[in-house]
């Protein structure tokens, strides 16, 4: 959890303890969508609290430096505090800001760029060229995927998300945020199951079958895939299994099994086996289009997705001219989304199941200016410097915990006019851009993009140029 830059120096005793309440002022929203409020100097975490709020808060856990809280109590209430529409917001924790307004959840998810790079970084708060987040004109029912672990609770087959702050998996018969065929496939799945007695898995005596059910739809294509996720590759009654599935929800396009036997909370396992239809389903993104098989990543919300890559494009203002490397390529989305302004585009990744997709689907949409490797950046760009190519720009979407640092390090060296940083995490974005300054880049841009709607996650696109460069 990381702490506001307030709190960096003061580190005296917390002088709170468990079951004390408190009158707390909040000041700012958390990184994972918490109340941030002060207490004598120690901050105090609580979530369910927003910004403005004055409230009685009950301390639950005291930490050498911070503490958490819940709300007892709401003394003043915020502007945007509404009333979640989801019944079982307060259970599932799979939202953590329906009860912030739409126009407020911009409004914070924006601050919350802005703290991490008051934190992080020398850049004077005024000169920080933040814009305003990117939202959505329905933020509800965006999420073209679902993954809900299975249960018996009685006799009723359930499938949900694990409660908060407990193994108690959350019955999901409806979702807000879901795709509503995600949920409808999901909902008939289940008592079919329930009908044809499957057994189902039993996290504590690690019995029975069916694991997790997984659905995926594209938004464009209408297209499903059902994946069921098995603890072995047996099912009883299989046969009748996928023929009641065909009867009772024939819109299915492509039903898979994966099997993975290992106690462990990722949901797939190595061995996917095709049971009906093909093996992917269709998805497009403006004019590109993806085959996507049972495993495969692709943005979990395409509608913005298209946002944030077009403002990537415009952060690259390619001219057709331009070498642009494409770094965590990934299976080249964001790389293909640029090609057709770009003179090439060179990516690479260290996954080379996922270059070998990059390759396909550049081929697929006829792209000759595109060239992937398989290998790490900061090997890869050195070797095309010996060669005697150089990027123009270089466009990074890294995991969570950012950047590699051997890999800033050879950007700093390669010096490239610009770069284009898509990040998921604020934290480590104002962290690597703290790096590149030293490095002679000037941050030029930041526009924060919200994927995900009613929770506390928020995307950027940064940009940074060269000194003396445009």
């Amino acid at each position: 959890m990381a702490l506001p830059k307030e709190t960096a120096n003061h580190k005296q005793k917390t002088i709170l303890t468990k079951g004390q309440t408190i009158p707390l002022n909040i000041k700012r929203l958390g990184i994972n969508g918490e109340g941030v409020g002060f207490f004598k100097r120690t901050v105090v975490f609580v979530p369910g609290a927003l910004p403005g709020e004055e409230i009685i808060a009950q301390i639950e856990k005291v930490y050498p430096n911070r503490a958490e809280a819940v709300v007892k109590r709401i003394k003043k209430k915020s502007r945007d505090r509404v009333v979640p529409p989801c019944p079982l917001y307060n259970e599932c924790g799979g939202c953590q800001l329906q009860h912030l307004s739409y126009e407020g959840q911009l409004k914070e998810k924006q601050d919350v760029v802005r703290q991490a790079f008051e934190r992080y970084t020398k850049i004077k708060p005024e000169k920080l060229p933040l814009r305003p987040t990117v939202g959505m004109q329905n933020p509800w029912e965006y999420r073209n995927k679902s993954q809900l672990q299975v249960a018996k609770e009685k006799e009723k087959v359930i499938a949900g998300l694990y409660g908060i702050n407990s193994h108690r998996i959350i019955d999901l018969e409806q979702c807000i945020v879901q795709h509503p065929e995600t949920v409808r496939v999901t909902n008939a799945v289940k008592r079919i199951l329930e009908d044809l007695n499957i057994p189902v898995y039993h996290e504590k005596t690690r019995k029975g079958i069916i694991r997790t059910i997984v659905v995926r739809t594209g938004f464009e294509t209408g297209e499903t895939q059902l994946v069921l996720v098995t603890t072995q590759e047996k099912i009883p009654r299989k046969e009748l299994l996928i023929a009641e599935i065909q009867k009772r929800i024939p819109e299915i396009k492509s039903i898979v099994q994966n099997v993975n036997d290992k106690k462990t909370s990722i949901i797939f396992g190595e061995k996917t086996i095709p049971l009906e239809g093909p093996e992917t389903i269709g998805e497009n993104l403006g004019s590109l289009s993806f085959e996507l098989s049972a495993r495969a990543f692709f943005q979990l919300n395409p509608q913005q997705t298209v946002k944030l890559y077009d403002e990537a494009k415009k952060a690259a203002k390619l001219t057709g001219k331009e070498k642009v490397v494409d770094a965590y390529c990934g299976t080249g989305t964001i790389g293909l989304w640029l090609a057709p302004d770009a003179a090439e585009i060179r990516g690479m990744d260290v996954i080379e199941e996922s270059i070998l997709n990059a390759k396909e689907n550049a081929k697929r949409h006829e792209f000759t200016n595109t060239h992937y490797e398989t290998g790490k950046a900061e090997v890869i760009l050195p070797k095309w410097l010996k060669e005697g190519w150089k990027p123009d720009v270089i466009v990074v979407d890294p995991p969570r915990t950012g950047c590699d640092q051997a890999f800033l390090n050879t950007v700093g060296k390669i010096k490239p006019k610009r770069m284009v940083y898509v990040s998921c995490n604020p934290s480590t974005l104002a962290k690597d851009v703290h790096m590149l300054i030293s490095h002679g880049f000037v941050l030029e841009n930041l526009t924060p993009v919200d994927m995900f709607p009613q929770t506390a996650h928020v995307e950027v696109v940064c940009t940074l140029v060269q000194k003396n460069e445009g």
